[in-house]
């Protein structure tokens, strides 16, 4: 799991570079699908990645607000502020945390318990399934997507992901 996430952090950090060479006006522009616009999904997959981390480990989840961060700059800023805990938790992981509990009770009062390996397999989906339609968008920009090959990117799998 933790090359998938250097994975995502990759082409993650390959996107902040795709935005620079795109106008603002255009990052910022609403977009069929997602959450909104290139800059909202690039924060959205940010603050969900933390927020998740967050929760797993016992500590407040403190909503941020899209229009606080309406630039790349910004963004990027969030991110590397965000990505020291993140680092961590997933630098941190053993395979004994597995199937550690999360148990938060829903708006609806229902109580919701999700496996801390389902969880961070979610972050890993999420953000790809993101990352997608960004590849999408960016064909409507007349640009070239970021390229999603895992192929070349210098990730080594750990001997227990090999296992996998």
């Amino acid at each position: 799991m933790k090359t998938l996430f250097e994975y995502n952090w990759q082409v993650r950090q390959d996107w902040y570079r795709w935005c620079e060479e795109v106008e603002a006006e255009e990052l910022l522009r609403v977009r069929t699908g997602g959450v909104g616009s290139i800059l909202q999904t690039l924060f959205h997959i940010i603050d969900v990645e933390w927020s998740w981390i967050r929760r797993m480990q016992g500590k407040s989840d403190t909503a941020e607000n899209f229009d606080e961060y309406a630039s790349l700059q910004l963004i990027r800023e969030l991110d590397s502020r965000y990505k020291t805990e993140v680092e961590a938790f997933i630098g941190s992981w053993e395979n004994r945390m597995e199937h550690n509990i999360l148990e938060e009770i829903l708006p609806d009062g229902r109580v919701s318990q999700d496996r801390w390996g389902e969880i961070l397999r979610h972050l890993i989906a999420h953000e790809i399934h993101h990352i997608g339609q960004l590849s999408v968008w960016a064909r409507e920009v007349g640009k070239r997507p970021v390229s999603a090959n895992v192929i070349g990117r210098g990730l080594v799998l750990s001997p227990h992901e090999r296992m996998c």
